[in-house]
């Protein structure tokens, strides 16, 4: 008699995860030859995490969601002594204190696990307040609201100083969402976006009118990351500009595996985009867009099939990562957005990232799971 198995996988998730992994290390491996010698290994690295991340996928699938949302609070006060731990005891690497070198092993960034561990927190927080909360009671969601800030805010807070702009901007985007699918009042949002655009708007009239006292206020770090952010558009450096010229440079067709035409800087990570346009072209870029598209209208899915308030709101904190790095990488490799560091999910290469979006999965597995059980 053949036993079935505890597990049922997701295939219209794992097949694209597997597709992922195979494009992900033939273009890292196409930027070999354009990398130094301690860089050329890098494909074999990213096939180790790939295959590591599996196990940790189905290690999550076996310790269950449950687990996660009862032990929250924990893990948001693992990730937040991580980001003080690092601020101390990380490595500066391209100006930036935000990984903890660990030797014959790699980097860990604790900002990319402080992603799961907030989308977590969240998801514990919002669940348990609709489930106490009276409906009318506007003073009740805005003490909610302010709890939530703080929650946010200190993660930002530090993940700002490291510096490392992008993760704290995808905190942000992962809180709006998911108070979004809470149910959260419209008002609020008008007036979160309100205050947004009056801070917006302050910084950039101090920026341009009087940047000695922008100066004195922010300081200089911030200062020249406000200058990247705002003149990215002038910006004729060698990443963009040589990324630019070996997507265009490539054709419909491309100018075949293993042939990047030019070198540019982070093209294993930040513009791994670039590098598998220029060897498989515009049809090859399509396709690879097509994919990702398809990978994220099925996890949207998980999300309108769940019956479980919990998964739902995990489902939009996920979604809300993978579609903000998806379009911001891709429109910064091309011009259209600033350059500030994000990656493109399952593509790029790293350790942390890779694993921490494995972890996502194996989450996405569950929630799959337990949505055949509820339908059984």
């Amino acid at each position: 008699m053949i036993r079935e198995s505890k597990f049922k996988v997701e295939k219209n998730i794992l097949i694209p995860i597997i597709l992922f992994a195979i494009i992900s290390v033939i273009t890292i491996y196409s930027t070999r030859s354009l990398l130094p010698e301690e860089f050329q290994n890098l494909y074999l690295k990213q096939f180790l995490w790939y295959v590591l991340g599996f196990a940790i996928a189905y290690t999550m699938m076996t310790v269950g969601n449950k687990f996660l949302y009862n032990n929250a609070y924990i893990f948001y006060l693992v990730g937040v002594f991580l980001l003080v731990l690092v601020l101390f005891l990380g490595k500066d690497i391209n100006n930036a204190r935000c990984w903890f070198v660990i030797p014959y092993v790699g980097s860990f960034q604790p900002s990319e696990f402080m992603k799961i561990f907030l989308i977590i927190t969240l998801s514990r927080m919002i669940n348990d307040f609709n489930e106490e909360k009276n409906n009318n009671d506007t003073m009740e969601e805005f003490k909610f609201l302010l709890k939530v800030l703080v929650v946010v805010g200190i993660p930002s807070i530090l993940t700002f100083i490291e510096p490392d702009t992008g993760a704290v901007l995808i905190y942000f985007i992962i809180t709006i969402v998911m108070l979004f699918v809470g149910g959260f009042k419209s008002r609020w949002f008008i007036i979160t976006l309100s205050l947004l655009a009056l801070l917006g708007g302050t910084f950039i009239v101090i920026y341009f009118f009087n940047q000695d006292l922008f100066i004195k206020i922010f300081g200089t770090s911030f200062f020249y990351r406000m200058d990247r952010i705002l003149n990215w558009s002038n910006s004729s450096g060698l990443q963009l500009t040589n990324g630019l010229t070996a997507i265009g440079s490539a054709g419909m067709l491309g100018h075949g595996f293993n042939k990047t035409p030019i070198y540019f800087p982070e093209m294993q990570t930040d513009f791994i985009f670039a590098v598998f346009a220029s060897n498989f072209g515009f049809i090859g870029a399509m396709l690879l867009l097509g994919l990702i598209v398809y990978f994220d209208i099925n996890i949207i899915g998980l999300a309108n099939k769940s019956s479980n308030d919990n998964d739902k709101l995990t489902v939009g904190g996920i979604i809300a990562v993978l579609l903000f790095q998806q379009v911001h990488n891709i429109s910064m490799t091309i011009g259209l957005l600033p350059i500030m560091g994000i990656t493109l999910p399952f593509i790029s290469y790293g350790g942390s990232s890779l694993l921490s979006y494995m972890i996502l999965i194996g989450m996405l597995f569950n929630i799959s799971n337990e949505n055949l059980r509820f339908k059984n």
